[in-house]
């Protein structure tokens, strides 16, 4: 199978590094083949603006996504753009290796989606009208791909709970699991996460990669989290859940499919 790494850190002698390099290893190990954009190394423009259009469609008043539909269609991205997004479509599975930075990917991770998920690409996919607001949120172009979050975070694992002052790590990587790739398709697997990434003992790197080898074993078999689809009949047309789902759930997990509850639901398709 194929396996994309995308990776943001500025130090390859880094903890972040020291994941990419093992995780490329042991893939590599298992039989598959393995691309990474290392995205300081390549000295990846982050910013979203006007030069990512080398033929404007309108000189006088940048509408970004106006112009990303119009390079994309008319091939005439940038080549760099070009690359990411065939890498994306090569791929059977995606690992983003970053630390956790302000609740967040570093920016230049950050720059890279915002760039790369072209319009048309990656949104402003498929029919929109009535209740069915494209194709997104478990479809899309990059469907049938799957996706790893791997992230160390110098904060303890008790701070990143329900009751944790950072709040649940599942709020805190929501945008980018379920807004950034689930988005266009992909099945998103449970993280991988290093919490106290500042205070690595030799012990515990050890304990570490032993659990990373047996995530990346299962990179193909594990069962991704279970999001709703969009169109899967569980949204209204203002795609708000219908009353009756979400099992009791207030927050954002009642976007998770509920113990018996059907996938697709009883009163149709949106």
């Amino acid at each position: 199978m194929n396996v994309f790494i995308l990776y943001a850190h500025p130090e390859p002698q880094s903890l972040n590094g020291s994941l990419k390099d093992f995780a490329v290893a042991t893939l590599t190990d298992l039989g598959h083949s393995v691309a990474v954009s290392d995205l300081y190394a390549m000295g990846w423009k982050a910013t979203a603006d006007g030069d990512d259009f080398p033929v404007r469609q309108n000189p006088d008043r940048l509408h970004y996504p106006r112009e990303s539909a119009s390079a994309y269609t008319g091939g005439t991205q940038p080549a760099a753009i070009t690359a990411e997004q065939n890498k994306l479509l090569w791929a059977d599975a995606v690992i983003l290796q970053f630390p956790l930075w302000w609740y967040s990917m570093p920016a230049i991770m950050k720059g890279w989606f915002e760039r790369v998920y072209a319009y048309g690409f990656a949104y402003g996919v498929g029919e929109h009208g009535g209740e069915r607001w494209g194709d997104r949120f478990g479809e899309g172009t990059l469907l049938g791909r799957r996706a790893l979050v791997s992230t160390t975070i110098g904060g303890r694992e008790p701070q990143y709970t329900r009751g944790g002052v950072n709040g649940s790590l599942f709020d805190v990587l929501w945008p980018i699991q379920h807004g950034t790739l689930y988005y266009p398709g992909m099945a998103v697997l449970d993280p991988f996460v290093v919490y106290r990434a500042d205070s690595l003992t030799p012990e515990r790197w050890h304990a570490i990669t032993d659990q990373y080898r047996t995530r990346l074993e299962t990179l193909f078999t594990a069962d991704p989290i279970p999001f709703r689809r969009q169109n899967g009949g569980h949204y209204d047309g203002q795609q708000v859940l219908k009353d009756g789902l979400g099992g009791g759930e207030t927050g954002l997990r009642m976007h998770l499919l509920q113990p018996g509850e059907p996938p697709e639901h009883p009163l149709g398709r949106s």
